[in-house]
């Protein structure tokens, strides 16, 4: 499995910052308080961070205002924001509860037993009852296949629910009377789209090589075949070679032989 890189505050995006937690926070700002650009930025690093994170500045720095972050799940700490400031904040990952808290910038950052949780959490009238912008957001993340039938038939033996757990898919039941609509839910494997490659020379192998190499061959020698067949050989020339023509007027040649052919016996 390809190791992912330490996420500092400058690789920090709106997508990967899911995959961080509060303590976090506080150990990448520590470890930019040093850059020169961490004032010019921190708009950005806020605005980032805020995406996943309900982030509060803490105004009045006593303890029974901190106890009262604390008790709402706030994690305390202190953040430097330039050489002589420092700024004590509160800060929370958001939760993810509804499926309105889902993006395409969390979808991923979720198991599919998470997912079965959060659809559990808000259904009622099974996957058609999704708006399409949250079916689209969650199948960007996630392969999803339902299935509805009769409450008896759906555990059969050998049937299409029993193959999607063999499968690896997590599975969200909903009963409607007699019927039960089941919802298969499977992260999708993320793929990188290779990048794309200058061919060079150096890329053909050696037998196209060669190839080309007698292509350009042949070419010389009809092109030269075509030089020797252009230039005159003195020595090969005879008389029958030469052939005179005359300058003169159609209409005389013509006359000429009219009196030729009135002369003639034959």
């Amino acid at each position: 499995m390809k190791e992912k890189k330490a996420i500092t505050l400058k690789t920090l995006t709106k997508s990967n910052v899911w995959d961080i937690q509060e303590n976090d926070v506080f150990r990448m700002w520590e470890a930019a308080e040093r850059d020169a650009d961490l004032k010019d930025n921190m708009r950005r690093y806020t605005d980032i961070i805020k995406s996943a994170f309900d982030l509060e500045e803490i105004k009045i720095d006593k303890p029974e205002v901190l106890k009262k972050y604390e008790a709402r799940g706030f994690k305390i700490g202190t953040i430097r924001i330039d050489e002589n400031v420092k700024q004590k904040i509160a800060i929370k990952k958001r939760p993810i509860l509804r499926v309105t808290d889902l993006t395409y910038e969390n979808i991923r950052h979720i198991s599919a037993s998470k997912l079965i949780e959060v659809l559990d959490r808000n259904f009622g009238g099974g996957w058609e009852s999704l708006s399409q912008s949250t079916q689209d957001i969650i199948e960007s993340g996630f392969d999803i296949s339902t299935t509805t039938l009769p409450k008896d038939r759906l555990h059969k033996a050998g049937g299409l629910y029993e193959k999607k757990l063999n499968d690896g898919f997590e599975v969200l039941e909903i009963a409607k009377g007699l019927w039960v609509e089941a919802i298969f839910a499977k992260e999708k494997p993320e793929v990188e789209l290779p990048k794309a490659k200058v061919a060079s020379f150096e890329d053909f192998d050696e037998e196209e090589r060669e190839e080309e190499d007698d292509e350009e061959l042949e070419e010389e020698e009809d092109f030269k075949q075509e030089e020797d067949d252009d230039e005159f050989d003195e020595d090969k020339l005879t008389e029958e070679s030469y052939r005179t023509t005359y300058d003169a007027d159609p209409d005389d040649l013509n006359y000429e032989a009219e009196e030729i052919s009135d002369d003639s016996d034959f």
